[in-house]
């Protein structure tokens, strides 16, 4: 078996949060406990995945502060599993891909659902990337440079 790189301590902050997302099981366990899955083994079937696997993946994820566990809510002697502030912070991310997914698969007739605006019940907006000064901009206009304290730090 091959080991995995670990990406832990990169300078590269796309690299670092692959070290904590980086495998398609976790993205879709963050997906199912966004749409409220709580339980090991409603995550088990939702996404039929064998308990080893899911049970490495929920401990990364509980150790890299995506998930906790809490007392069932049902009262019962079961914990479940929810998302911390960090793990709702990929929702944007997962929108992305989802929309991404949307507009470049090869069978998008296939894609069974859409993803709209609860309270108005419309498809939400393609997600945008805008300048502070609310310009919208592609990858030509941006760049990648040094924090300040960054340059300091290698003077």
């Amino acid at each position: 078996m091959v080991k995995r790189t670990s990406f832990e301590g990169d300078a590269c902050p796309i690299a670092r949060s692959l070290e904590a997302i980086g495998d398609w099981w976790s993205l879709l366990v963050i997906r199912e406990a966004l749409f409220g899955v709580r339980r090991f083994g409603e995550f088990q079937n939702k996404l039929g995945m064998a308990k080893n696997i899911l049970s490495v993946r929920l401990r990364a994820m509980i150790d890299h502060g995506i998930l906790e566990t809490a007392p069932a809510s049902d009262g019962s002697a079961y914990h479940e599993y929810v998302l911390t502030p960090k793990g709702r912070g990929l929702f944007p991310i997962l929108v992305a891909l989802r929309q991404w997914s949307e507009e470049f698969d090869d069978h998008p007739e296939e894609i069974t659902t859409i993803l709209v605006d609860r309270a108005k019940g419309r498809p939400v907006r393609k997600l945008e990337l805008r300048a502070e000064d609310g310009r919208l901009l592609s990858q030509p206009d941006t760049m990648v440079k040094l924090r300040p304290a960054a340059r300091r730090k290698s003077a």
